[in-house]
């Protein structure tokens, strides 16, 4: 079986290249080459599948003769994290990038096979050699079909901190986010050398963007309720290089959304579009570099690997390539037609552009400082989260405020009357939502986070008008209720009402984000068992120890509850917990300490509502089952050098040896449990995170779904590309 897969691999990179030279011949006007080129990518998207397929089934067989399954799964990994292990190594994560580019590179040549004569053969030839890049990058550098031979009996298994369902999600999503953007730089590749510079290329990949950007946003999501939930440290973004990395190409690839409009609706901004779709790929193909190549010091990244230099490699042909051929397209790229007015969507549009690239380039500088340091002065210095705070906060702000005005002007050029007449309702809220915060609050004391609620305010304030308005209109027009002519309007019109939506979200998180970030309250504080302490107007008290262990994930929890309570009132109980991963076996003389040196994973005590989530975590102080745990480990020690080391008996019998031990240190800990560091948090409105996470997510998927009429259209233009009607025409 494993043989079948390293066979498609090999076969898969022959494809992928035959597709790429196939597509450039065809750019000479041969359309059999280029329908070769499509065929073979439709090959390789199976081959590569075949090859997901032998790896899924070696991890979920325990097939330890592959070595990508003995390094990261074992027989008592659950079946869920089998399953999803594979992208947890560096040799899994490409072969999963590579089979999405596949993939999303077949729907594209797909629906645009009877579209984009001259662009798609050269959009063809960029996702195809971006797909042999990454094969070839498997076959020669990572290759997820090692062997062991002899198999190993039980493998290594899957690193506790990754077997959480937020961190089965965050790879994958994040790898479509990326691949999704390669298919708009693709054909806006082509779009540059064909010098077919309308807005035709954009509706045509348009869908693929979108995508991208809901998946992406949705991985960073991910990643952050990860963060929060496991890792024990009091947040949910750390501005860590590799957070950071997947947070530029979203920046930007959100700037190239709304660029891409303007170009539709106005015919502008054409130099715009293809500077961002082109930064966004960079910088998608810079965040992958920054997993695999150590660069940086991260708690995402796989470490220092072979494949770093390639990967700087193909960034450093995509940024010099594209910034040339943009560059010799300068004459072409110029717009006609300028902004007529400030007072207009498009210039609102652009100021937002303006906006999130100068986000993405705060990211970016904090994020490579380390390195920039370093080459300037020959040290290596680091900016801390508040200087990422300093400067992205106000650019967030000035964002929230502008996404509100946007959708409430027209293209075009707007009246002063008219200006004020669709400003003044969401101005008013904003207004009235200012003095009561200032009056019964104390955000007068956090002057960014009053900016932050006063301008989400009135950006909510204007979608909501927006709906309203269109929905009387359309009732006016239809008749029917209220909701029915809402339903309408927005299923009629998707992307737009889709995007207001994905508005409404941004809106919304940016509010807990600002209230979760400026008015927690949180201590470390050192508790014995029946200590309290008092945080954010609650008690903590440590009530009693509790402690459990499993022994298929080798794991021991040494843990407390904590009873919480407000004015004396009972508010709720949580179950924070320190978790031990033992990584040594008896025979190396570590037996019990190896529960304790090992993987260390925090359970966090968390109780979530609509108004604050209370949050805590906690570390034992275990010095005083220090001389318990040497003294033993010695004693096993030397019990095994007596001992035949390849008995079976002998280590089932050193096993039960080490059981006892730990029983040992549960009822010690049970009878007189240690004092212990606890972290205790009290974050305000964090759970409207999520939600307007999730609320942008699905105003993307509305907009991603294509209008009836739209469908119709497409229908009937395939219909008329096959009857031959218009078929020199680029369209």
């Amino acid at each position: 079986m494993i043989e079948l897969g390293a066979v498609a691999l090999v076969i898969a990179f022959a494809t992928a290249l035959f597709a790429t030279g196939a597509a450039l011949w065809g750019t000479r006007g041969d359309r059999r080459f280029v329908e070769s080129s499509r065929r073979a990518v439709y090959a390789l998207a199976g081959l590569l599948t075949i090859c997901i397929v032998v790896v899924e089934v070696a991890f979920v067989n325990t097939d330890f003769s592959l070595k990508l399954a003995a390094d990261y799964t074992s027989t008592t990994t659950p079946l869920f994290y089998r399953l999803v292990g594979m992208y947890s190594s560096q040799e899994g994560s490409l072969l999963l990038f590579a089979w999405v580019l596949s993939l999303a590179t077949s729907l594209a040549l797909r629906g645009t096979r009877d579209r984009h004569r001259e662009i798609v053969p050269w959009a063809t030839a960029v996702l195809a050699g971006l797909a042999s890049f990454f094969t070839g990058l498997m076959l020669f550098e990572a290759n997820p079909f090692a062997r062991l031979d002899p198999a190993p009996a039980q493998g290594f298994g899957l690193e506790p901190l990754l077997r959480y369902p937020e961190m089965a999600m965050h790879p994958p999503l994040l790898y479509s986010g990326y691949v999704g953007f390669a298919i708009p730089f693709a054909f806006a590749i082509g779009a540059l050398i064909t010098r077919r510079l309308d807005a035709s290329w954009l509706r045509s990949t348009g869908r693929f963007a979108l995508i991208a950007w809901v998946f992406l946003g949705l991985g960073l999501i991910f990643g952050s309720r990860w963060s929060y939930s496991v890792l024990g440290w009091g947040g949910y973004w750390a501005w860590d290089p590799v957070e950071n990395a997947a947070l530029m190409p979203w920046l930007v690839g959100t700037a190239f959304l709304h660029s891409s409009i303007v170009q539709e609706k106005r015919g502008i901004l054409r130099t715009w579009n293809v500077v961002l779709i082109c930064a966004t790929f960079s910088l998608a193909l810079l965040g992958t570099f920054l997993v695999r190549s150590g660069a940086l010091q991260s708690i995402h990244s796989f470490g220092a690997s072979t494949v770093g230099a390639p990967l700087l490699g193909l960034i450093a042909v995509v940024v010099v390539g594209s910034t040339l051929l943009i560059v010799s397209r300068l004459d072409e790229l110029r717009a006609v037609k300028r902004i007529e007015s400030l007072a207009s969507r498009e210039a609102v549009f652009l100021v937002n552009n303006l906006l999130l690239v100068g986000l993405a380039a705060v990211v970016f500088w904090g994020t490579f400082f380390p390195l920039i340091s370093e080459a300037a002065t020959g040290q290596k210095a680091s900016l801390a989260a508040p200087w990422f705070d300093r400067y992205a906060a106000p650019l967030g702000i000035l964002l929230v405020l502008f996404t509100g005005i946007g959708p409430l002007l027209a293209w075009g050029r707007v009246s002063r009357a008219a200006l004020k007449r669709l400003l003044l309702a969401p101005a008013l809220l904003a207004l009235l939502v200012a003095l009561a915060l200032l009056a019964f609050t104390d955000a007068g004391s956090k002057p960014l986070a009053l900016l932050t609620f006063v301008c989400a305010a009135f950006a909510l304030a204007g979608i909501v008008q927006e709906f309203a308005r269109g929905a009387a209109a359309r009732r006016s027009l239809v008749g029917g209720s209220y909701a029915a002519a809402l339903g309408g309007m927005v299923v009629r019109n998707r992307r737009r009402y889709g995007g207001y939506i994905a508005h409404a979200g941004i809106a919304i998180l940016f509010v807990a984000v600002a209230a979760s970030s400026s008015f927690q309250s949180g201590a470390i504080v050192r508790l014995g068992r029946g200590q309290s302490a008092e945080v954010g107007g609650y008690r903590f008290t440590y009530t009693r120890p509790t402690v459990s262990v499993d022994q298929a994930e080798q794991r021991l929890a040494l843990g407390s509850v904590v009873k919480v309570t407000q004015d004396g009132r009972p508010v709720t109980t949580l179950h924070p917990a320190r978790l031990y991963y033992s990584t040594a076996a008896p025979s190396e003389g570590a037996a019990l300490r190896g529960f304790f040196e090992g993987t260390v994973n925090s359970q966090i005590g968390r109780q979530t509502g609509v108004g604050r989530d209370l949050w805590t975590a906690m570390n034992p102080d275990l010095s005083r089952f220090e001389p318990f745990i040497t003294g033993f480990d010695r004693r096993l020690d030397r019990l095994a050098a007596k001992l035949p080391a390849n008995d079976p008996r002998v280590g089932a019998q050193l096993s039960s040896l080490e059981g006892m031990a730990i029983n040992v240190v549960q009822r010690r800990y049970m009878a007189d449990p240690p004092p212990a560091e606890f972290r205790i948090n009290v974050f305000p409105f964090v759970v409207w995170l999520w939600i307007g996470a999730g609320v942008a997510a699905v105003g993307g998927l509305i907009a991603i779904w294509p209008a009836p009429e739209a469908r119709r259209r497409r229908v009937s233009g395939l219909a008329a590309a096959r009857l031959g009607r218009g078929s020199s025409v680029e369209t």
